[in-house]
């Protein structure tokens, strides 16, 4: 296959996910609420967008439950990681399997279990059984986005710090994790992409007056097409591939900072 039909292929693939996006954006300017006709270039549904107070309480609500989730993920699965690398190799192999189990696990499987087990506890659902949801799917990914850089990490530094007379607690937190924080930084920033964008989950584990953006959405969605449904939909993905690009930016910037230290 010649180089040029490659390239062909490749924007060929990249036209077919992305077209449907770009008309989307291109309709949240569309003054007409036809999709069929264009009525001119305006930011009237953005304007009315800020205006609506649902969406307004769904966009706080997103937020809230973004960076309290991500926050609270982030130390539990930096600390969980830690842990998880410190065990010896049958222990290791088994815990890092079993916490990849949610990761891969069918998001409506997870949402209706969470549902139930709130239900089973006798737990009202709102705002804090949605805080607990995001936190649980969360947890997996910060620890898989902080355990290669635990490995890459030069073990014997910690040890030098308990032979300088620094307690473990005080290594970790003085030692190991300056040494680990692109990776940590890294896992929030996934968390926080991965929780404004959850549908499914927050769709079980929510409460009457408790709805990200995602349920929001929908529920516009399902009372007919409105542009304001266009422009929202415009704004969360440039947000999310805003915090991928980050993501992927501080990656290879570790990877170069590496290299070059290996060099």
């Amino acid at each position: 296959m010649s180089k040029s039909l490659k390239k062909a292929y490749l924007w060929l693939i990249i036209l077919f996910l992305y077209a449907p996006i770009l008309v989307l954006m291109v309709l949240s300017f569309n003054d007409s609420r036809s999709r069929a006709t264009w009525g001119g270039f305006t930011f009237r549904w953005y304007i009315e967008l800020f205006k609506d107070r649902d969406i307004l309480l769904a966009l706080y609500y997103t937020l809230a439950i973004g960076l309290l989730s991500s926050v609270i993920a982030t130390i539990i699965g930096t600390f969980a990681a830690i842990g998880i690398f410190g065990y010896k190799k049958l222990s290791y192999s088994l815990v890092k399997n079993i916490s990849y189990i949610p990761v891969i696990n069918a998001d409506i499987v997870t949402g209706v279990s969470l549902m139930l087990m709130f239900v089973f506890l006798g737990i009202n659902q709102g705002f804090f059984t949605l805080l607990l949801a995001h936190i649980t799917f969360n947890i997996p990914y910060i620890i898989f986005s902080v355990l290669p850089k635990l490995h890459q990490m030069d073990i014997h530094v910690y040890e030098a710090a308990l032979d300088l007379g620094a307690n473990p607690f005080m290594s970790i937190i003085k030692v190991v994790i300056p040494e680990i924080r692109p990776g940590i930084i890294t896992g929030f920033l996934l968390a926080f992409t991965l929780s404004i964008d959850d549908f499914v989950i927050s769709f079980f584990t929510s409460g009457p007056g408790v709805t990200n953006l995602s349920i929001e959405i929908y529920s516009m969605a399902r009372r007919g097409i409105n542009p304001k449904i266009n422009a929202l939909s415009t704004l969360m993905f440039v947000v999310v591939m805003a915090l991928l690009l980050i993501v992927n930016k501080r990656s290879a910037s570790n990877t170069e900072k590496k290299v070059r230290r290996d060099i």
